[in-house]
């Protein structure tokens, strides 16, 4: 009998909790801050179990993977109190299993972050059978008052088999990747404290470098991973990490895709570890089965054989007369004693002695198991029981007629609303079931869809959240897994992920799978997000994305996501291009020629987000749009510069310095560029609106561009025989770049490439008389925009490169005041202070200018032309500024020589 078991002389205890301490010197837990042996952990453990006190009480813990939880949870445990143990972020669940079980003791973090152990009562309020050692909620329901009931025999059975069939040993140290809430990863730390192994004890996410500096340092051994571990471990490229003391990966928590464990349990064998599939739930304490590593590529949709203790039979039923097929029903000591509904239930023995699943399965002439459905209508989505029925009937109390159907990877609810309705709903259902948005898919329908009979076709509401192309045989099955929690949440990059994408970058709603970038009103600053955004997700940059229907973008089969990644040339070159000027502003370097390659971008993407098969008025629209988010933000700091000194005036302001500004200034063209590029597209907007323009442009989208490129060049090589060609207005002597650029981006064919192409290297040389270095700059880079669409990147130059780009107007209107102040003392301090505060401008700008959107609102349409208008307009000024087009550049040497 160990000190804390003689707490409690007439109890039971859970006997790997209370006899930490024979493990001695042995490391225990390994955190962030330091070690903890056994020793030491026992003593923390024998003292907070005398806090608790002799007599027995329902003790509530908010689990957390902290040392301070781990101590409450197993002082619990060694002491004989039963633990309520619920998710320690969840503080809506929590209250609401207060509210439902009343225990006696609340531990948790208190107001300053604190760990607090919360009295209510000397003595219990309730009625504790004797076996009652753990209470969890049943497949992940956090906040349900259902809870699965948990004997110590149950805890200690679970534990001893999983270090069995893991082969775990005390010089294995396993990582915390799930909550300790959620049985799943509970099990994990039971399993390893039972052998007298390290417990790594961290709450950081895969995805984060420091999770992968601590495993290594810690010399971890092994982690468990549910399917979308899988999806950011793919993202951070674990397949090429060294993890030299890796020896097993666990996986459960749902159904792991087949083709996906035999690539893993590949990538194990090469690189000396194994992967163990494992099925479970949390009526059985956790673990019902797992697959063999030998079996995982030969068998990888097999659950496995039953885990030692335990065995499985086959219910036959009437809809199954398969042989070898029916209900799987599970028996061993890890069974649960039953379930509790009300505090009541808590003083019941055990009413379950057999656990019928729910999951039809088969038994393989090999003796393993396979799920081949499910018997009822709930579901487990990333590990949460879903129960369809009680989600129509929430959204019928909030007037929504609804149908919902599920399968492991998504909820899918067919109602009858207005598309306008579909986020309200999927906040209902998220708020219901706990469920990430990603997992939630609402389609707006004009009636539900019924059987010939009249009844429900939930058949058809399953088919409606099915990707485009994926067949009946590629739907993730019903089997259910694990009950938790999904432990980490990040981006995906399935059609709903990518909805939502679109839908926050663009600050649109109504996003659906066949919507595309273009039709959504993106434009050549939100398109630096995106692509950047899309590349991360989806492992590659899709050719024509922005005009692509989501539904038809996604992972390449079959691929792996490379170390290197891929950066669009547009962005790339807009990048350099304001880090080439900024530079060259200052001296510190003399690389000229961005601003005119700019023009060229410029038109490129006015043809690539704006000349789509929109209505002409809707082109208007955007393109005004586009006008104002360059034009207004240059007039704002225009503006502010003018009331601290004369170096601008009011010409500058009204962006018509090239036509009133005098001509001896030193500093009036500090913003020709901007004024140049305003001017050429209020030309372009005001000559497509025309109706005769708008058809000519439809109906030659290639050879337009050509034309006014032709056009352009009159004033290029000063064909007109104007007096003095330097008194024209710099929009009328470069046009001929920004049509140029259009017709790149029109250019479907190699012959219609290399045609714009050869027109920009016979057109730019001369126009930099004495320059050819500026001249080569921009033949060169024009001619990698036509021909080459992405460049090689990394991930972090990516990101600096995607700073630059979408904060370049920031940058090139802040640097004429910013690089002055520190020149004197350091150009290239001057250079970096310049570009770091115009990023940061433009950032500030994103919080400071919300709402300036609702005066243009004003002036839309009324109707159904306003709504529509309205769905097209950003919400907040900053994504005008973010999204605009942004152009930089530097004085005009053609002008002032």
């Amino acid at each position: 009998m160990t000190a804390l078991s003689a707490l409690l002389p007439d109890s039971r205890n859970v006997p790997f909790a209370g006899d930490l301490a024979r493990h001695g010197d042995r490391t225990a837990v390994i955190t962030a801050d330091g070690l903890v042996t056994y020793r030491e952990l026992a003593a923390r453990v024998e003292a907070a179990a005398r806090r608790l006190g002799p007599s027995r009480r329902l003790v509530l813990v908010a689990g957390a993977n902290t040392l301070d939880a781990l101590v409450s949870h197993l002082a619990a445990l060694s002491a004989g109190h039963p633990v309520l143990l619920v998710p320690g972020d969840h503080p809506e669940a929590v209250r609401a299993l207060v509210e439902a079980y009343d225990p006696d003791v609340v531990a948790g973090p208190g107001g300053d972050g604190q760990w607090v152990l919360d009295e209510r009562r000397p003595v219990s309020a309730h009625e504790l059978h004797p076996d009652l050692a753990l209470l969890l909620s049943t497949s992940g329901s956090t906040g349900s008052p259902k809870l699965v009931r948990l004997s110590h025999g149950n805890l200690q059975a679970n534990a001893e088999s999983i270090a069995g069939y893991l082969g775990i040993r005390d010089t294995d140290r396993a990582a915390t990747t799930l909550p300790l809430h959620y049985c799943y990863g509970l099990s994990v730390v039971h399993s390893h404290l039972l052998r007298g192994a390290a417990v790594i004890l961290t709450g950081l996410s895969v995805a984060d470098s420091c999770f992968w500096d601590l495993f290594r340092s810690a010399r971890g051994t092994t982690f468990a991973a549910v399917p979308y571990t899988f999806d950011l471990l793919d993202r951070v490229g674990f397949a090429a990490m060294d993890l030299p003391h890796l020896r097993y990966v666990t996986q459960a928590g749902g159904r792991l895709a087949p083709d996906r464990v035999r690539r893993y349990a590949a990538l194990g064998r090469a690189a000396g570890w194994e992967l163990f599939a494992m099925y479970g739930q949390t009526e059985a304490t956790a673990r019902m089965a797992y697959l063999p590593p030998e079996f995982a590529e030969s068998h990888p949709g097999a659950v496995g054989v039953p885990i030692p203790g335990g065995a499985f039979r086959l219910r036959p039923l009437p809809d199954w007369p398969a042989e070898d097929t029916g209900e799987l029903v599970y028996t061993g000591p890890n069974v649960m004693l039953g379930y509790a509904r009300t505090p009541e239930d808590l003083a019941l023995g055990r009413t379950v002695e057999e656990l019928f699943t729910g999951d039809i399965a088969r038994r393989t002439p090999g003796g393993l198991y396979e799920i081949v459905g499910r018997r009822s209508r709930f579901a487990k989505i990333l590990g949460l029981r879903i129960d369809p029925a009680r989600v129509e009937a929430m959204l019928a109390r909030h007037g929504v007629t609804a149908l919902c159907a599920g399968d492991d990877a998504a909820l899918t609810v067919a109602a009858v609303a207005a598309e306008g309705e579909a986020r309200r709903i999927r906040t209902l259902v998220r708020g219901e079931c706990g469920l990430p948005a990603r997992a939630v898919r609402v389609h707006a329908l004009a009636d539900l869809p019924r059987l010939p009979t009249g009844k429900p076709d939930y058949q058809a509401v399953r088919e409606l959240g099915r990707p485009a192309d994926a067949s009946p045989a590629d739907a993730p099955s019903d089997a259910p897994s694990e009950g938790g929690s999904s432990p980490a949440q990040g981006p995906g990059s399935g059609p709903e992920d990518l909805c939502r994408l679109y839908a926050r970058v663009l600050d649109r709603t109504g996003v659906t799978p066949d919507s595309t970038f273009v039709g959504l009103g993106g434009d050549s600053l939100s398109y630096v997000e995106m692509s950047l955004q899309l590349e991360e997700r989806l492992g590659h940059l899709p050719a024509g994305w922005h005009t692509t229907p989501i539904r038809d973008l996604g992972p390449q089969e079959g691929t792996r996501p490379a170390r290197g990644r891929a950066l669009e040339t547009g962005v790339a070159l807009r990048a350099m291009a304001i880090f080439c000027i900024v530079g060259s502003h200052i001296h510190v370097f003399g690389i000229k020629g961005g601003a005119h390659l700019l023009l060229a971008l410029a038109g490129f993407n006015f043809a690539r987000f704006h000349l789509t098969a929109a209505a002409r008025g809707e082109r208007v629209r955007r393109a005004c749009l586009s006008v104002a988010r360059i034009a207004l933000p240059t007039m704002a700091w225009i503006g502010l510069v003018l009331l601290v000194n004369d170096d601008y005036t009011l010409a500058n302001l009204a962006l018509l310095d090239s036509v009133l500004g005098p001509e001896d200034s030193s500093t009036g063209m500090h913003f020709w560029f901007i004024e140049a590029l305003v001017s050429i597209l209020v030309a372009v907007v005001a000559l497509l609106a025309l109706p005769l323009a708008d058809r000519a442009e439809r109906r030659f989208p290639y050879g337009l561009p050509l034309a006014l490129a032709a056009l352009g060049l009159l004033t290029r090589y000063d064909l007109l025989g104007l007096p003095d060609r330097a008194l024209m207005p710099d929009a009328v002597t470069v046009f001929w770049l920004f049509a140029l650029g259009w017709a790149a981006a029109k250019a479907g064919t190699t012959a219609q490439r290399l045609v714009v192409t050869a027109a920009a290297l016979v057109t730019v040389p001369g126009f930099f008389p004495g320059d050819p270095g500026r001249e080569a700059i921009i033949m060169v880079t024009f001619t990698l925009l036509v021909w080459v669409p992405t460049l090689p990147g990394r991930e972090r130059v990516n990101r600096v490169a995607g700073l630059l780009a979408a904060n370049s107007l920031y940058i090139y209107l802040t640097h004429w005041q910013i690089f002055p102040l520190i020149d004197g003392f350091s150009r290239h301090l001057a250079f970096l202070a310049s570009l770091v505060f115009g990023v940061a401008y433009g950032m500030a700008s994103t919080r400071l200018m919300k709402g300036l959107p609702s005066l243009l609102r004003a002036g839309l349409p009324r109707g159904r032309a306003a709504r529509e208008a309205r769905a097209r307009v950003p919400a907040t000024a900053v994504e005008w500024f973010r999204r605009a087009p942004a152009p930089t550049g530097t004085a005009p040497d053609h002008r002032r020589g």
